[in-house]
């Protein structure tokens, strides 16, 4: 379950067009922010803003490479895998999965039926 940010804050985010690009280009490979923006055709800062958007919700996650010049650059990932949305008695409802070990599934899942 995603913690108390606001149900519609993260629909708007997941439902923005340019951050569906970037979630599903690095949802197959960890990418920079310039490979994102020559394979999902957008401008720089738009890719960043985007980035952080999605960084707001922790649907991505960021590592610092070297490249061989010794120079430092980021690369991103998605952070999850998948997500449900759901509408139960007029409210909607978001879950993220992660990937998490059996045990950690194990006791959501368990957590969860015993919250119904």
């Amino acid at each position: 379950m995603v913690d108390d940010r606001s149900i519609e804050e993260i629909l708007d985010t997941i439902g923005d067009q340019h951050a569906r690009h970037v979630l599903a280009a690095i949802s197959r490979d960890p990418k920079s922010a310039k490979e994102l923006a020559e394979e999902c055709d957008m401008s720089l800062p738009t890719v960043y803003r985007r980035i952080e958007m999605l960084s707001e919700y922790d649907l991505v996650t960021e590592h610092t490479l070297v490249a061989d010049d010794g120079n430092h650059y980021k690369v991103y990932e998605s952070n999850f895998e998948s997500t449900v949305i759901s509408l139960q008695d007029d409210e909607y409802h978001v879950r993220i999965y992660r990937e998490e070990n059996l045990p950690d599934r194990f006791s959501q899942l368990w957590d969860d039926l015993h919250a119904e």
